[in-house]
């Protein structure tokens, strides 16, 4: 995991309608830069449906919210459809940003270990230094943590 008061690692990727974002488009806001494993998973669901139903919240204090996995564009298509998604979901199917922000680790699940991205997420300042960075998210109350943190 990346340290606070470090500065963010730069980035470009498609969003769920391929798109390019930059993180240097959102200079000057905060960002949420939140890593999950899959889209359409029970976890990764409740995660972003929480960001979700907190957006306008978010958006008042000036926050974004990016969602990064290595799904596909037209997976994120599909997730931001069927919930009814607000904000961006970042396609980093190279896992080119997944490992310069250290979120892909060895996972053991059910006494098989096997290589994927760790839930974890990163509040980013308007100058583009990390300011708060939590591992081993619980994908439930991410989105109110975060919303009380700002």
């Amino acid at each position: 995991m990346l340290e606070t008061g470090s500065k963010a690692p730069v980035f470009s990727l498609p969003d769920q309608n391929g798109e390019m974002h930059s993180l240097s488009d959102y200079k000057g806001k905060k960002v949420i830069l939140y890593f999950y494993p899959k889209d359409n998973t029970s976890g990764c669901t409740k995660q972003a449906c929480g960001f979700g139903e907190r957006y306008p919240q978010f958006r008042e204090k000036g926050t974004v919210i990016l969602g990064v996995s290595k799904d596909s564009v037209a997976s994120h298509k599909k997730f931001e459809e069927k919930y009814g998604l607000p904000f961006l979901l970042l396609s980093d199917t190279e896992l080119e940003v997944i490992k310069a922000y250290d979120v892909w680790k060895e996972k053991k699940n059910y006494g098989k270990v096997s290589m994927g991205v760790v839930r974890t997420t990163y509040l980013i300042d308007e100058n583009g230094i990390i300011i708060k960075a939590m591992d081993k998210v619980k994908a439930a109350d991410n989105p109110q943590e975060m919303l009380d943190i700002i």
